[in-house]
């Protein structure tokens, strides 16, 4: 696939997201032990003022009590990954006004990390949640030996999966991301084969080297091609954002020549994305 370099971190977190959103609501505060109510659904939230991380692969989830639960990935502990997912959480709930729960999720790198730091009257505690603390050499065989006797994976079975090379393993990350894909591969049901090997793919770029990735990714290319699809689709979604952002563009220009009708055939946009326009425009 041409491009293959440039997408890999352009597109990582949108497969990511794509393809584990829903296995992670239906499973990950059991698969944690995380006391919360129920997800209800996946957050697509974008703060442009703040960027915590650009190849984190956090996960921000309305629960069914109205609040957020936030997760991020990191393989490295600093006060200041601390202090900008505080100043993350704050500007949401500025905006959304909803409770947000932060849970970080430290790779095996991680063995101490504060658990909350203050600042006098401002305090911030996110629940940590060590990685190091989970055997992936014992979870590894247990998969291994489920998937040779042909046993159907449990939602648990494929966070495992997903989740291996952030555990602690008596191999390199790298040769555990590669026989975890090989593994992924033996599972009999194509989607959540797909699954398994889109998310760790995606998830290589927060725990290997850029050059690791790249050939971890083309390897997979090599045996499947659902990277190749997933990011086919994020590139046809992403241009074909840009072309509706250009016609949105041209369409306020002439919102005090043309009706709203006419704005609205003519740029291919509805009634009430026209009325929505004609709003912004008046309010600054």
């Amino acid at each position: 696939m041409n491009g293959i370099d440039i997408q890999i971190a352009k597109h990582s977190k949108d497969i990511i997201q794509k393809y584990t959103s829903g296995l992670f609501r239906n499973a990950i505060i059991e698969f944690y032990g995380i006391k919360a109510a129920r997800i209800k659904e996946l957050i697509n939230v974008e703060l442009p003022v703040v960027e915590v991380n650009k190849t984190s692969t956090d996960f921000i989830f309305l629960l069914e009590d109205g609040t957020y639960l936030h997760f991020e990935f990191q393989t490295t502990y600093s006060i200041d990954d601390l202090i900008r997912f505080a100043e993350y959480d704050l500007r949401l709930y500025k905006r959304d006004k909803r409770e947000i729960q932060t849970v970080i999720i430290y790779s095996a790198d991680v063995k101490v990390a504060d658990e909350s730091f203050g600042t006098g009257s401002f305090s911030y505690a996110p629940i940590n949640i060590m990685m190091y603390g989970y055997d992936g050499d014992t979870i590894y065989r247990a998969l291994e030996t489920k998937l040779r006797n042909e046993q159907d994976l449990t939602d648990n079975d494929m966070l495992n999966l997903i989740l291996l090379p952030l555990m602690k393993n008596s191999v390199s990350k790298y040769e555990l991301a590669k026989k975890t894909v090989e593994l992924a591969e033996t599972i009999g049901d194509k989607g959540k084969s797909d699954l398994c090997i889109a998310s760790v793919a995606a998830f290589t770029a927060k725990y290997l080297s850029e050059d690791e990735v790249k050939r971890i990714w083309k390897e997979i290319l090599r045996m499947n091609n659902v990277l190749d699809i997933l990011i086919q689709e994020e590139i046809d979604i992403e241009v074909e954002k840009k072309v509706k952002d250009e016609r949105i563009k041209r369409a306020k220009s002439l919102l005090d020549v043309l009706a709203i009708e006419i704005i609205a055939k003519k740029f291919e946009l509805t009634i009430g994305e026209v009325e929505e326009l004609r709003e912004q425009a008046s309010n600054e």
